[in-house]
């Protein structure tokens, strides 16, 4: 079977090999919509790159567009997040997972949270000297910044346009906070900066890992670094003194939840110190491009984590409706101090999981407090003045 003909297979399946989803959904925001083909999606099975990510090229091919953002650091207020201010300097991931829940962004663009999202990507080529500039006004109070708040810093273009490193020499510059989290090994090239912030205790790596199933990596997170790459990239920034932490992101259950232990227990014997968990989030277009992949790639368990996905948001529970008793539903919840962790008794038993588990790896032992206190101002270089000249 030729490379094009398996192509059109998968693709008949519901599933194009090297993305995470297979259709462009609707967005919500447009009226008009543009389907292409499914007969003009193929791929090219390419050699695996050195850092563990796959190096597939398919069609539709990825495309970059330059964004002119003015200003590079977002804010948020919401309580779950952990962090107040962070720093994107790409719109949309090629990594494409499937359960991605910034996919309903490229809404705002126009685009479809779906194929658009992870073979469109904006790119913030301005993003070192815009975080320069605003590190530079006396606006900015020192506080620590956060990269991949969103999207992941290090998705595979980075290791072209090399914008997160520019953005990390700044801060070292700027002797400002950072912390990182991703899903790709590329993390270790920028080892030497991360150890230099975090000689002032000014840094902090997290490597996301989902599941030690290289083949469910392949198809749920199809374009990340495989999971002993991310092991090793822990080992690899412990080894050159930045403290890392594993995030196990996102817990989904009936899929990956079992994996807990294991995951903590790898993540610590490569040298993390911290961790943490999110539960899945599926908002907006994010619930049917994930009950497809659901059902394409595991449709013998597909009922079975649908419904204990509605078992953590509260969709299967009997509620009130106009006097009757009803059921609803539902597989992601908003709302601040629930969206994270879930409730109910299955969210009560994944969250008791893994803090048994911390304990017995000896995970979050210390307090994670970055410091602001190295910050400095690099002094301006000031134009010569031309009345110099008359003495």
């Amino acid at each position: 079977m030729s490379n094009n003909d398996k192509g059109f297979q998968e693709n008949s399946k519901g599933s194009i090999f090297g993305r995470g989803s297979a259709v462009n959904t609707d967005n919500r925001f447009e009226r008009l919509t543009y389907r292409e083909s499914d007969a003009s999606f193929e791929y090219r099975q390419e050699s695996f790159q050195e850092n563990g990510e796959d190096g597939t090229e398919i069609n539709p091919r990825t495309k970059f567009f330059k964004d002119n953002s003015r200003t590079i650091i977002t804010h948020n207020n919401s309580p779950d997040v952990g962090f107040e201010s962070s720093v994107n300097v790409y719109r949309g991931c090629e990594h494409g997972c499937a359960y991605c829940y910034a996919r309903p962004t490229h809404e705002y663009l126009g685009m479809s949270a779906g194929l658009d999202f992870e073979s469109k990507i904006i790119v913030k080529e301005d993003a070192p000297a815009l975080l320069r500039k605003e590190l530079m006004s006396k606006k900015w109070k020192p506080q620590v910044l956060v990269m991949s708040g969103v999207t992941d810093c290090y998705q595979p273009i980075e290791r072209k346009l090399r914008l997160t490193r520019g953005c990390l020499e700044v801060l070292a510059e700027f002797r400002n906070p950072i912390a990182m989290i991703t899903k790709n090994h590329l993390i270790t090239r920028d080892k030497d900066l991360l150890a230099d912030l975090a000689r002032d205790n000014a840094a902090l790596a997290f490597l996301s890992i989902t599941t030690l199933d290289s083949e469910l990596c392949n198809v749920l997170e199809p374009r990340t670094s495989r999971p002993q790459f991310r092991l090793q990239a822990i080992r690899e920034l412990a080894e050159a003194g930045v403290p890392v932490g594993v995030n196990i992101a996102p817990v989904i259950p009936g899929l990956n939840d079992h994996e807990i232990p294991a995951i903590l227990k790898a993540a610590k014997e490569a040298g993390a110190k911290y961790a943490g968990y999110t539960m899945l989030r599926l908002p907006l277009s994010v619930r049917p491009i994930f009950e497809e992949w659901v059902k394409v790639h595991r449709p013998d368990r597909a009922e079975k984590i649908i419904h204990q996905i509605q078992d953590v948001r509260g969709g299967r529970a009997t509620q009130k409706d106009g006097g009757e008793k009803s059921r609803v539903p539902r597989m992601n919840d908003a709302r601040f101090g629930s969206r994270m962790r879930g409730e109910g008794v299955l969210a009560d038993q994944i969250s008791q999981l893994f803090k048994l588990h911390c304990r017995r790896e000896g995970l979050n032992e210390d307090d994670i407090e970055l410091s602001t206190e190295a910050f400095k101002r690099p002094l301006e270089e000031k134009p010569e003045s031309p009345q110099l000249d008359l003495f």
